[in-house]
């Protein structure tokens, strides 16, 4: 055992341990950190996945659904498990990845009622849902209890990025006050998806949460990283705090998570 890391973790972590900004403590915090990742389809495969091999010692993952055939052009975590829960196929993926890794599975869907209670638990939120309603309730819930979220969102050929942190900068709101209205987006069954973009902005995601963990690099907050993969292009959009933000501005009129601010609208993913 040296520095808290056995001979095992020593050898499975090495290119982590050498970096002068992770080093042996780093991926210590790594070990101890809990991470609640809202989505283990496309965009949580891909973070799930580099979270587990990078040590996170504890993940929380949320999904109410099960794995369908169509799902595997992108949901990389879930090949094999075909109608198993996708919350079980994402703790079976890990446990072969990576034993030093926990997966806290919750069959469930977000709502106002389990929210608060679920987030109290860890240290930062992954968004990866597929919805607005549910991206709202998670800004929404990750304000009001100031827990960092790292926001990520696909459709088509194109994702974007950004990481919030309460009292610090903007939030989701700050920059989409409102969802459209349901007919004004098409699911991601009627639009389609190219299977390799949520394997992009989903790594960037896990890339924010490490940095984060570790408090290292800068993080994309009051920033946007938008990618365009026909073009193959990233833009960056500045984000300015919005002084009236329900949520998180001035004086926010959302102080508590209730059920009729989400309603169910605009699956994208």
């Amino acid at each position: 055992m040296i520095d808290g890391l056995n001979e095992e973790q020593i050898r499975r972590y090495s290119r982590h341990t050498i970096l002068a900004e992770v080093g042996k403590k780093g991926q210590q915090k790594l070990l101890d950190s809990k991470v609640l990742c809202v989505g283990a389809g496309g965009l949580g495969s891909p973070t799930i996945q580099y979270l587990a091999a990078a040590g996170v010692g504890t993940l929380g993952v949320v999904d109410d659904d099960v794995v369908d055939l169509s799902n595997l052009q992108r949901q990389v975590i879930h090949g094999g498990n075909l109608d198993k829960p996708k919350v079980l196929s994402a703790a079976g993926f890990v446990e072969r990845l990576n034993p030093d890794v926990k997966v806290i599975p919750y069959e469930t869907r977000l709502d106002a009622g389990n929210i608060m209670d679920i987030i109290k638990e860890y240290d930062i939120v992954v968004d990866c849902s597929d919805n607005f309603a549910t991206r709202y309730m998670v800004n929404d819930a990750c304000v009001l209890s100031k827990t960092p979220l790292a926001h990520g969102s696909i459709f088509r050929f194109e994702g974007q990025a950004t990481t919030i942190i309460p009292g610090e900068g903007p939030c989701y709101r700050c920059l989409f006050e409102h969802a459209p209205p349901p007919d004004m987006v098409l699911s991601g069954q009627e639009a389609g998806v190219l299977g390799v973009v949520p394997g992009i902005i989903g790594v960037i995601q896990a890339t924010e949460v490490v940095k984060y963990l570790l408090g290292i690099g800068d993080l994309l907050l009051g920033r946007m990283i938008y990618y365009d993969a026909l073009n193959m292009t990233f833009d960056e959009i500045k984000i300015r705090r919005n002084p009236h933000c329900p949520v998180c501005g001035d004086e926010p009129k959302i102080d508590r998570i209730q059920e009729e601010l989400y309603s169910e609208s605009c699956r994208i993913c």
